[in-house]
């Protein structure tokens, strides 16, 4: 009876556990059977009409030149996007620890094949995703696509590896496509990631000063600009500066939502603990909730934050020496409405 009684749990962890297809979906006809189901009307003969999909869309008419962000290569990163993968994913039950029964994977690849792979199973269902993409400095590795041949060997005979599988190819400023190579290796990653992630999803990207201006760039396009969430700084080293200049003592966290508000609804991003809670009390029972008190003056002279305050008991007040009020007085008299000061 013990020995069936396992199997069967056996069995329901096993119809529990989901399988990745070894190879990945046609990226290119999913987005396109997606469009299908939004705009029918822009198909005919089972092809986009692309003028039917612009006057559907209300395009508007040409005119003067329009923001867009470009770069040499970006076509071929578009297509290589497009491509299927020619990647397999096979098994490692002797490197893994409870193969059969983990809810947990770890996929050892380039990952831009891992995520064509993943596409389709994973498609929207991803919370969170952290990249700590190469920061293009000149020393790191940023490698054309192709892998007609298997990596290893594609890397060795276009030299970019030894026999060893060690990299030999970096992307120097000499290189004449410096910034539009790490753009066409980031793009069609980044594109593929956010189609992974969840409606109240986030993606973080790691970066340093060389990209974050041309990384926030990509991301507008990718997300929208809309649905960019903060840029948060992480203090990389506490070292002195000792060469007379403005010392390089931090990196950039880049946050994106899958979709901003549908993020806002659904969770806080970053939830306060219990130190942090602690300063907010409520000792006069306010029904909005725990408060604490904040100074209301700013440092500095604005001519419209210089009015006179009147306290219920007749005082009269104005801003102390070389500083003004922290808001103007219709903001004042709004708070003072409600009871907030």
């Amino acid at each position: 009876m013990e020995k069936c009684r396992e199997e069967s749990m056996s069995e329901q962890q096993a119809a529990k556990r989901e399988r990745v297809a070894s190879t990945s979906a046609d990226f290119l006809e999913a987005q396109i059977a997606n469009l299908r189901v939004l705009f029918p009307e822009a198909f005919v003969e089972r092809k986009i009409d692309f003028d039917k999909l612009k006057a559907t869309l209300g395009a508007a008419e040409s005119g003067p030149g329009r923001f867009h962000f470009s770069w040499a290569g970006k076509d071929d990163a578009v297509a290589l996007l497009q491509t299927p993968s020619s990647g397999t994913l096979i098994p490692c039950p002797e490197e893994s620890i409870n193969f059969e029964t983990t809810s947990n994977v770890f996929i050892e690849g380039d990952n831009l094949e891992v995520l064509k792979l993943l596409f389709k199973p994973y498609f929207g269902r991803v919370k969170l995703i952290y990249i700590d993409p190469p920061y293009n400095t000149g020393q790191d590795f940023v490698y054309p696509d192709n892998y007609a041949d298997p990596l290893k060997t594609y890397l060795q005979l276009t030299r970019q590896a030894d026999s060893q599988g060690n990299l030999l190819t970096s992307n120097p400023e000499t290189s004449g496509r410096y910034h539009s190579s790490w753009l066409s290796m980031m793009y069609p990653r980044l594109f593929l990631a956010r189609q992974l992630l969840r409606d109240d999803g986030l993606m973080c990207v790691s970066i340093d000063d060389h990209e974050v201006h041309h990384l926030r760039l990509l991301l507008n396009e990718i997300f929208g600009e809309e649905n960019f969430v903060a840029t948060c700084i992480w203090q990389k080293r506490y070292s002195r500066e000792n060469r007379g200049i403005i010392g390089d003592v931090h990196d950039y966290l880049l946050f994106y939502a899958r979709d901003k508000e549908t993020l806002a609804k659904v969770r806080s991003l970053l939830p306060m603990d219990e130190e942090s809670e602690a300063v907010y009390k409520n000792p006069n029972n306010d029904p909005n909730g725990r408060w604490r008190g904040i100074p209301m003056t700013a440092q500095g002279y604005r001519s419209n934050q210089m009015y006179k305050i009147v306290t219920p008991t007749g005082i009269e007040h104005f801003p102390p020496q070389g500083r003004c009020w922290s808001m103007v007085e219709p903001e004042f008299l709004k708070l003072r409405t409600t009871s907030r000061i």
